[in-house]
């Protein structure tokens, strides 16, 4: 019962719009004729499309509410594009030919993304790497300084500072060991992986050192002691590189295994595309009439 009372209301407020109208539209769909329920010039609003966009077992009031509201938007579209097509030139008005190549544009990306997901060899050993960088050291130039530091943060009156600012300069395996153990209880922020290169723009994010020539400061200092009303700051820069010189490998590992990816999907590719056009020209499967 609440389904035929549905579709009765929609009858209902289809006839409404026929009747303010003055007209009786139809169309043929699936050998019945159909009524419409929205006209905006020569576009038309027909009952299957309001059926579509109204979900299954929802009460008739709220059928009826999503189909006028449905209905509304529709002619509001309709209305505007029309205004676009009466004010455009025919060349901007004209979307086939941009459907078309958006159509061909998305189907080979989705083939080729397939095809690239499907085959791609994606293990990119050192070896590889190392012979690229060596190949190609030149092409590596810094933009930034970049260090390998030990950095922590401490508060003003944490205990043993004393310990730990002789920890942080040594060399010793046990003092390092000693300097973890402590970072991890007490420190604020820390990083203690001096085989990691990081930008020195990075380090003065977290450090409040002041410098106008980054250049000279990394050059003339190696152990940092800072300290504001609340905290320590200690950096121990155990390496640097000065912009514009060869950045070091391990700052380019990702970005070479990265490169030679991307250039492997693209000989895939080109390899995906050649032997297309091999066999198509085999098969006779096209022809050129000019020459």
């Amino acid at each position: 019962m609440p389904k035929l009372f549905f579709y009765k209301q929609i009858l209902a407020c289809a006839g409404i719009i026929l009747l303010l109208s003055s007209c009786n539209y139809f169309r043929r769909n699936n050998t019945k004729e159909e009524v419409a329920v929205a006209r905006v010039f020569d576009a038309f609003l027909y009952h299957s499309d309001l059926k579509e966009v109204i979900p299954a077992g929802i009460p008739p009031r709220d059928s009826i509410k999503i189909a006028r509201n449905y209905i509304e938007e529709w002619i509001r579209q309709q209305v505007v594009l029309k205004k676009a097509e009466d004010n455009l030139d025919k060349d901007k008005v004209d979307v086939e030919k941009q459907l078309r190549d958006y159509r061909n544009s998305l189907i080979t990306f989705e083939y080729k993304k397939e095809l690239t997901e499907q085959r791609l060899d994606t293990v990119v050993g050192d070896g590889e790497i190392n012979s690229y960088y060596e190949k190609h050291k030149g092409d590596f130039e810094l933009k930034f300084n970049i260090v390998k530091v030990l950095y922590l943060k401490l508060e003003k009156h944490s205990p043993h500072l004393d310990k730990v600012k002789r920890w942080y300069k040594s060399e010793l395996p046990k003092d390092r060991q000693s300097l973890e153990d402590y970072s991890r209880q007490y420190a604020l922020n820390f990083f203690l992986d001096d085989n990691t290169w990081l930008l020195f723009d990075d380090i003065l994010k977290e450090v409040p050192i002041k410098t106008y020539d980054q250049e000279q400061f990394l050059k003339n200092n190696r152990f940092i002691e800072i300290e504001d009303s609340v905290n320590v700051y200690l950096v121990n820069i155990k390496g640097f590189r000065i912009k514009d010189s060869v950045s070091p490998l391990s700052f380019e590992k990702e970005n070479i295994r990265n490169y030679i990816l991307n250039q492997r999907k693209l000989d895939l590719i080109e390899e995906m595309e050649k032997k297309a056009y091999e066999d198509a020209l085999k098969n006779h499967d096209f022809e050129i009439f000019v020459r």
